[in-house]
């Protein structure tokens, strides 16, 4: 269910810049917002999305709430997909 879960976060180009973005590090909800041209709510839904899947963690500083991305579900993807190809070798 968790690889379910992270493959449907990835599927959509928002989220993919999401996380692109928080591999140079945390970013408040806001900053992460400002990238967008979309509303904050969708933007707010696409962080829940991301978090369901274990993708990204949230840490509340005051009033603000930071993103940093989780990398080890990602690798665990990764793995998959390797197997899936059969080149382990090469992750």
């Amino acid at each position: 269910m968790a690889l379910q879960k992270t493959l449907k976060a990835l599927a959509d180009p928002i989220r993919r810049e999401i996380l692109n973005m928080l591999k140079k590090g945390s970013l408040s909800a806001g900053e992460i917002s400002d990238k967008f041209s979309v509303t904050g709510a969708s933007v707010s839904r696409h962080l829940s999305v991301l978090k369901d899947a274990d993708l990204i963690r949230d840490t509340r500083e005051g009033k603000f709430i930071f993103y940093e991305i989780n990398t080890s579900v990602l690798e665990e993807a990764m793995l998959f997909i390797a197997d899936l190809k059969g080149d382990n070798d090469n992750v």
